[in-house]
């Protein structure tokens, strides 16, 4: 089959792609690639006006005229390609807003991808409508919204969230559900907000390429060395706030023992090589689930603190520690990194199941058949 993938988050859409190649299947990605993440895409569309003085001049434009630039350009980059994006069996967004411009160009892209392709599917892959909802109704015990209703963090500054409520990204979501076949979730945090929806076709976990991540068994010999990376945009959003404070008490109560690594806002490139010396990954706290970078550390078989909820375990019929369950509370981070500190035979042991989990769950070859048996609605 001919498949197009549009919007790429954390790698995602690259194993599938990966995954789909090597069943036989040609595959082209379209996006931006996520910002300073900069994945590898087939179409790659350019954010400009993002610098400097033509940054000042577009922020100046949206905040008089509500006219945004940068989305205006993507358009005009968008339909330069229209001939290469036409005649595809599958076309899959990765999100309701997958090319990250406004409502109103989003809804002119997937109106075209609808009226040019064969069948248009969705992928519940970061925020959206429902799974915002979801959170702000708190119908979870926590989300990634906690610092804002906590006070920590402003409403302005929850704006990439929280614009998902707004009337236009509403209508957004509206026009997407009702132009495809159906809609598949990534892990559970987008699985819960969706069971029991019309449009919902199932959790399909994410595709990890395990063939490109190098799995070495963990030898702790002298000081334990804990990676935690950084994004600034999403720092609330990720719990890095728990995990910050969490690692002054460890760095406090045992300096000889533990070397701890902080970076920030990395290319994905650089950032998977940053931690291959690390033991314990920090990855994030306000989750049921794991994400994508904590699954790629976890195929090399490091120990990541993640979301790993009862939910999770229970999903997967878990008998093994596959991760560690990262909950909004720095002492209890803390108290969970000491036990590993003063057991390092735990680390080995989570290490390796961890890399076994990834690979009978995770294998980007069996859950690319996944995604195709759900495309063609077996």
């Amino acid at each position: 089959m001919k498949i197009l993938l549009v919007g790429e988050y954390s790698r995602l859409h690259n194993s599938l792609k990966e995954g789909l190649n090597e069943l036989g299947h040609q595959v082209t990605i379209i996006a931006t690639g996520d910002h300073f993440k900069n994945y590898p895409v087939d179409i790659k569309l350019h954010r400009k006006y993002n610098q400097g003085i033509s940054k000042k001049i577009k922020v100046l434009l949206f905040k008089f005229l509500k006219i945004d630039i940068t989305s205006i350009a993507i358009k005009k980059q968008f339909f330069s390609y229209q001939e290469n994006l036409k005649g595809f069996d599958i076309v899959q967004l990765i999100n309701e807003s997958p090319i990250g411009v406004t409502p109103k160009h989003e809804k002119e892209f997937i109106e075209f991808l609808k009226e040019h392709n064969k069948k248009l599917f969705l992928l519940s892959c970061g925020t959206d409508y429902i799974s915002v909802k979801y959170s702000h109704d708190k119908k979870p015990k926590y989300s990634i919204l906690e610092a804002y209703f906590n006070g920590k963090a402003s409403k302005k500054s929850f704006a990439p969230i929280l614009k998902y409520l707004e009337p236009e990204y509403k209508s957004l979501h509206e026009f997407v559900f009702n132009n495809i076949e159906g809609v598949i979730a990534s892990d559970l945090d987008y699985h819960i907000p969706l069971e029991g929806h019309l449009k919902y076709l199932g959790l399909i976990a994410n595709p990890i390429n395990s063939e490109l991540l190098t799995f070495i068994p963990l030898n702790v010999i002298g000081k334990i060395i804990i990676f935690h990376g950084i994004n600034r945009a999403n720092y609330y959003k990720k719990g890095s706030d728990y995990f910050e404070e969490a690692l002054e008490i460890i760095q406090n109560k045992y300096p000889n023992k533990v070397e701890i690594k902080t970076v920030e806002n990395l290319p994905y490139k650089e950032y998977i090589k940053t931690y291959n010396k690390a033991h314990i990954v920090l990855d994030q706290v306000l989750a049921y689930d794991q994400g994508y970078n904590a699954l790629e550390a976890m195929a090399k078989g490091k120990v990541v603190f993640t979301g790993a909820e009862e939910e999770f375990n229970n999903y997967y019929q878990l008998k093994n520690k596959v991760a560690i369950n990262a909950l909004p509370n720095a002492q209890n981070i803390a108290s969970s990194l000491e036990e590993l500190i003063l057991n390092p035979a735990l680390i080995i042991e989570i290490g390796k199941n961890a890399r076994e989990f990834i690979e009978k769950e995770h294998h980007y070859k069996n859950n690319a058949q996944k995604y195709l048996d759900i495309w063609n609605g077996n």
